[in-house]
């Protein structure tokens, strides 16, 4: 199996993963009712981002912490729906790739899901307890 070398591997990486996804119980609403996500809308965005984060590329220029704050607003994201998608972006990296590239792929989804967790609680800390898990690279 080949590593993640381009914009049309990530972007492979990404399809794969938001078509389980969509479909997923969990993650799904989520995706299809709370956000509308319009996945051919979506992809440019986030392949930008995972092309910054993966190959050193610049062009992304959104703010991913100020929509997921946004959603979350709408319908909490818990630890458990962190660890979902952690789960199933792991398998769909590991379906299609291998190499130092795709395990930065999966390390980099705990780096940003915990970096998102803990903004998010900051954000809706009322007296109560932070709701992260702790979250362990692949």
């Amino acid at each position: 199996m080949d590593d993640i070398e381009t914009r049309t591997d990530i972007d492979q990486v990404l399809r794969t993963f938001y078509l389980a996804a969509f479909e997923d119980e969990h993650l799904g609403p989520i995706f299809t009712d709370v956000a509308h996500m319009n996945l051919e809308a979506h992809l440019p965005v986030i392949g930008a981002f995972w092309e910054k984060v993966l190959l050193h590329v610049d062009g992304y220029r959104g703010n991913a912490m100020r929509v997921h704050q946004e959603l979350n607003r709408r319908s909490a994201l818990t630890p458990e729906r962190f660890e979902r998608w952690l789960t199933m972006w792991n398998t769909a990296v590991d379906s299609l790739f291998a190499g130092p590239v795709a395990t930065d792929a999966k390390a980099q989804a705990v780096r940003i899901a915990g970096a998102m967790q803990r903004n998010l609680d900051r954000d809706d800390l009322q007296g109560d307890p932070p709701r992260s898990l702790p979250l362990a690279a692949p």
